[in-house]
């Protein structure tokens, strides 16, 4: 479905101008963990180079819920109080999925569903929507270690380490494949990141051929999802 905002042409999946529509390159795939992305509303305007909504359209089992503060949400509160949740977020207490498997978190009730939340947004943002949100105070943070740096060539990370919504959702997904909580065959988690590359490639053509018709970007930080 496509859409049309002031004079460009949207698509109204994926949200990106229809000249660089990203939805041809999404191959859906299927999980037991629920993801649930909290997108900030900064991040919804920023078409040209967001993943979060990519990371939605990749995930069949994923909601997303655009705001700052989530306190009163009734969806998420229903959901955090029925199901097992986490939230993707290098805090010093968080659990180390890279060393710790969620199977061995002893609290959690094997008979509820597991529910991963991921923040889409700046740092700053991040740390805003996990103050002013109440209700996410009481989920246990994860995060992850990795060697493999961001692929976000058209952006300037803040740290080396730093990796985008979709390649931190890939990486936890490796991750809960390997301790067996996941079983997404070796050709879709190889896939995952194909729509990420295609918007990189187009938005370097863009770069390198600025008197174009191709779309803007410009750019900002990123969010860390690994362990400090």
């Amino acid at each position: 479905m496509q859409t049309i905002y002031g004079d460009r042409e949207k698509c109204y999946n994926c949200y990106r101008p229809k000249i660089s529509c990203m939805c041809q390159h999404v191959n859906p795939i299927d999980t037991k963990t629920k993801f649930i992305i909290l997108m900030h509303p900064k991040e919804f305007k920023k078409v040209k180079n967001g993943t979060g909504h990519l990371t939605h359209l990749s995930l069949k089992n994923s909601k997303l819920f655009i705001g700052t503060d989530f306190t009163n949400h009734k969806e998420i509160n229903k959901t955090i109080s029925t199901c097992n949740c986490y939230i993707l977020y290098p805090s010093k207490d968080a659990i180390n999925i890279s060393k710790q498997s969620l199977f061995e978190d002893k609290s959690t009730d094997t008979n509820k569903e597991r529910v991963i939340f991921l923040i889409d947004s700046t740092w700053s943002c991040s740390l805003k929507m996990l103050r002013d949100s109440k209700n996410l105070k009481q989920l246990k943070h994860i995060s992850f270690e990795t060697i493999k740096p961001s692929e976000f060539k058209i952006k300037q990370q803040p740290q080396e380490y730093c990796l985008s919504t979709i390649e931190s959702t890939l990486s936890v997904l490796e991750i809960l494949n390997e301790q067996g909580i996941e079983d997404i065959d070796k050709k879709s988690i190889e896939g995952f990141l194909n729509p990420f590359y295609n918007m990189i490639e187009y938005q370097v053509k863009c770069i390198e051929n600025p008197l174009s018709n191709a779309v803007r970007y410009r750019k900002r930080d990123n969010f860390n999802f690994r362990q400090q």
